[in-house]
């Protein structure tokens, strides 16, 4: 298998971020990827074994990216709900400037198999991680009750942030997603912080 980096590579992740938004994943054949990405059909057996691989990969790729430079972003806060915000502020920009992106991720990315949604979960791990280290922090320095499960927490936190996108996607992006960040925010500071705390 050819080394997963170069410009062929990129192009075949590329068309087939525009091909699955447009066709749906079950529609999206190799044939059409490849002819998207402006190569042969057998070029894309040499960067991946079969359409599930190009998926998880694209999810990696963009996914991988944007956690990365989340990660990097929340650094420059101390405050737990300034990262938070930050975090949530980010996710949604990223998605709004990539509408096809946001199809994949919300849309086609639940209608894959058992296999793929396996090799996405672990690329997803190091979202969660993020979010679990900001409710971590924000219990230490007594910004967050104490009294607070993390795990839950964090479910509610991407539950929120998911459910937000997908709801912007099918309402056929009425409205601008970055409008969102600081009610969303606002709801998790005042249902998680501690009551006599102000934002």
């Amino acid at each position: 298998m050819a080394k997963r980096t170069g410009e062929k590579y990129e192009a075949i992740i590329d068309a087939a971020v525009r091909v699955i938004a447009e066709f749906g994943y079950h529609n999206a054949q190799v044939s059409k990827i490849a002819r998207e990405a402006k190569v042969a059909d057998g070029t894309i057996y040499l960067y991946f074994e079969n359409k599930d691989d190009v998926l998880i990969s694209l999810f990696s790729e963009k996914m991988g990216s944007f956690i990365s430079e989340a990660e990097e972003a929340i650094q420059h806060f101390d405050s737990p709900v300034e990262q938070l915000h930050q975090l949530i502020r980010l996710h949604f920009e990223y998605l709004e400037s990539d509408r096809e992106l946001a199809i994949v991720t919300q849309i086609e990315l639940r209608q894959s198999n058992p296999e793929v949604r396996k090799g996405i979960g672990q690329i997803l791990k190091r979202y969660l991680d993020m979010i679990d280290r900001i409710v971590e922090d924000g219990i230490k320095k007594g910004l967050y009750r104490s009294t607070l499960d993390v795990r839950m927490t964090r479910k509610l936190i991407f539950g929120t942030i998911d459910e937000t996108v997908t709801s912007w996607i099918m309402n056929d992006r009425k409205y601008s997603l970055l409008s969102q960040v600081d009610p969303i925010l606002e709801l998790f500071v005042h249902g998680i912080g501690q009551q006599t705390r102000e934002m």
